[in-house]
């Protein structure tokens, strides 16, 4: 869910992704609500179904040309309004994207558009660095199969000043197993229960905060205010232990 407000930038201006609300893995079929309609891309609005991790490539360049153009570049008040929007820029689909299209209700309705040529992104985005229209031509592709990848777009002339690529490390993949599993609504609450249960908070194992000692009372570690560290304990009954 690639938008504005869900990138921060740090103390080193690095960025910061923030809000995986909407997150997902890749799988054979999607649903179509995974991203605000304003930076969504056509492929989902259109229930394509089978679309992939560019669908992130089109947010970017829609956040891209809201920080060049200084207001948002498809603000739809619907999704038909919004896919009037986006083609009304990047242009109606050709036949032979028309033929990827796994919906037929889809087809129907782009073929029910009147035909709107692709505009030129260098007079929507006049006076811009040439290098950042260019980039941007590659992000807002219609076609998601033509659009450019993540690494390719680090790789781009527009980034030459800042890319290093010995800095920007990737990450691992994520191994989606245990999500793939069926597994029963008692056994997913276990799984969440241990994982609560293994979190450490930053820090826990840092000294105690002044006034206060650690003490571990069945089986928490807990801060306690020194005025009860001579207390002795008295047992261990149904509810735990007695001080």
């Amino acid at each position: 869910d690639l938008k504005p407000s869900n990138v921060a930038v740090n103390e080193d201006c690095e960025l910061r992704i923030l809000d995986f609300g909407l997150a997902r893995q890749t799988d054979d079929e999607m649903t179509g609500y995974v991203a605000t309609r304003w930076y969504r891309a056509p492929e989902i609005m259109l229930n394509w179904m089978h679309y992939n991790q560019t669908v992130d490539i089109w947010s970017v360049g829609c956040i891209m040309g809201e920080l060049l153009k200084g207001k948002v570049l498809f603000p739809g008040n619907d999704y038909i309004d919004q896919l009037k929007r986006i083609m009304e820029v990047v242009g109606t689909p050709s036949p032979e994207l028309l033929k990827k299209i796994s919906s037929e209700h889809a087809q129907k309705y782009i073929q029910s558009l009147p035909y709107m040529p692709q505009q030129d992104l260098e007079k929507i985005f006049r006076g811009a660095n040439p290098l950042a229209v260019d980039l941007l031509k590659r992000m807002l592709v219609l076609d998601c199969d033509g659009r450019v990848t993540a690494a390719e777009a680090l790789a781009h002339p527009y980034f030459a000043q800042y890319h290093d690529p010995d800095d920007e490390p990737e990450a691992p993949p994520y191994d989606q197993t245990p999500e793939s599993k069926d597994r029963t609504l008692e056994e997913w609450k276990e799984l969440v229960f241990e994982e609560v249960k293994s979190f450490k908070a930053p820090g826990s194992k840092q000294e105690s905060l002044q006034g206060f000692y650690r003490q571990e009372i069945n089986k928490t570690e807990w801060e306690v205010p020194e005025r009860y560290r001579d207390l002795r304990q008295v047992g261990t009954g149904a509810y735990g232990t007695v001080w």
